[in-house]
């Protein structure tokens, strides 16, 4: 239930800024590795990820590719 809203409310980021270009550093964007993580790893891992790769997206630091990492065991 919880993924499901996490899911809804970043595809509703997405449509609604879908006019601009990205200003993420990162490859995939920040919303969809979001989205991807939730995905992946559910609504809490899939958030912890999440912040952990906002806290990564600034002007300092590292930039280029950064997957979504694979769920534990797989």
């Amino acid at each position: 239930m919880a993924a499901r809203a996490l899911r809804a409310s970043i595809g509703a980021y997405q449509w609604a800024f879908a006019w601009r270009p990205s200003p993420c550093r990162f490859v995939p964007s920040c919303s969809q590795y979001a989205l991807e993580a939730v995905e992946r790893h559910g609504a809490l891992r899939g958030t912890r990820l999440t912040i952990a790769r906002l806290a990564r997206c600034h002007p300092w630091g590292p930039h280029g590719e950064d997957p979504v990492p694979a769920p534990e065991g797989k």
